[in-house]
C-alpha cells in the first residue's frame, strides 16, 4: 500500500515505514505530524485517485531528525570580463517516518 502526498508543496510517493526528506517542517523531533493532501492511494492495486484529494485519507508521520543537505555550487562567470562569482547553498530537510497510511 502506498500514497502520493503533497508534502510543503512537493508530491511524495509515501509507504509505511519509509523515510522521507522534506522541507523543514516546524515541529519537534518525535513529534506526530498529519498531511490530508493525499492525491492518490494504491491499496493492493484497487488505486483511488482524489479529485483533488482523497476524502478522508491522511498519512501520519514521526519526525526523525532535522538536516542539510549536500552543498551545491552556484558559479557564475563571463568570460574576458574578469568576472567569477561562487556561491554555495545547503538546504534544510526534516527527515521523517512515515507511521501509517489512513484511507
Amino acid at each position: 500500500m502506498y500514497a502520493i502526498v503533497e508534502m510543503q508543496g512537493q508530491q511524495f510517493k509515501a509507504e509505511a515505514g519509509k523515510k522521507l526528506f522534506v522541507h523543514r517542517l516546524e515541529a519537534e523531533e518525535g513529534a506526530q505530524v498529519e498531511f490530508e493532501k493525499v492525491l492518490l492511494i494504491d491499496n493492493e492495486g484497487a488505486v483511488t485517485v482524489g479529485a483533488p484529494t482523497v476524502e478522508g485519507a491522511k498519512v501520519v508521520c514521526e519526525v526523525v531528525a532535522d538536516v542539510r543537505g549536500k552543498k551545491v555550487l552556484v558559479f557564475h562567470k563571463r568570460r574576458r570580463k574578469g568576472y567569477k562569482k561562487l556561491n554555495g547553498h545547503r538546504q534544510d530537510f526534516t527527515q521523517v517516518l512515515v507511521k501509517e497510511i489512513v484511507c
